[in-house]
């Protein structure tokens, strides 16, 4: 195993570059938290990220993940086949009027079903109705074998590759919300 990972900005400049993909399962519904709850997004960050050593938030507790859903230009985008949580997708509309796409994908269990090209194109759409003059994220080395595909085919493009130390290998953690009753 690569003790590097690379990691590619991508970006989508302009609607008329995005090419959006439809899918046709009765039972799938990609809906918006209007009240985010630091508990579900800290579920919905492991389910979809342990898988692939996603970071960044290893550390944080009740406080940082409060704080995270109440960020300023924040959505969260869940997807549900048939009432059961599928995926997700969080994002930022910046101070420089891009939409930055934080984090993306789906639970082990929904992906090759073609679930992530639709799920990914109802989040760009999304991002131009909130006006962005581009649609922007960062992927890496790390993800799925099909999250660049998916990318590219929806329209994105590179504008940047770098290396840096790669991810280490997460295991599960519990979500807690301070001292234990124990302690």
């Amino acid at each position: 195993m690569s003790d590097q990972k690379i990691i590619w900005t991508m970006e989508i400049p302009s609607h008329s570059d995005f090419r959006p993909k439809q899918v046709d399962l009765p039972e799938f519904k990609f809906r918006q938290l209007v009240r985010p709850s630091p508990e579900f997004s800290w579920f919905l960050h492991q389910a979809v990220g342990t898988d692939f050593r996603w970071g960044g938030r290893d550390q944080w507790g009740q406080p940082e993940w409060e704080e995270w859903v109440h960020h300023p230009g924040l959505e969260t985008w869940v997807a549900y086949v048939g009432g059961a949580p599928a995926g997700y997708c969080e994002m930022v509309l910046e101070d420089d009027g891009s939409v930055r796409i934080h984090h993306f994908g789906l639970l082990p269990s929904y992906i090759g079903q073609g679930l992530g090209g639709y799920c990914l194109s109802v989040s760009v759409a999304r991002a131009w109705e909130l006006g962005a003059n581009r649609v922007w994220l960062t992927t890496c080395s790390h993800d799925h074998p099909h999250a660049r595909s998916n990318y590219l085919a929806r329209g994105f493009r590179v504008v940047d590759e770098t290396t840096s130390p790669a991810n280490i290998i997460r295991q599960p953690v519990l979500f807690t919300s301070g001292p234990s009753a124990a302690s």
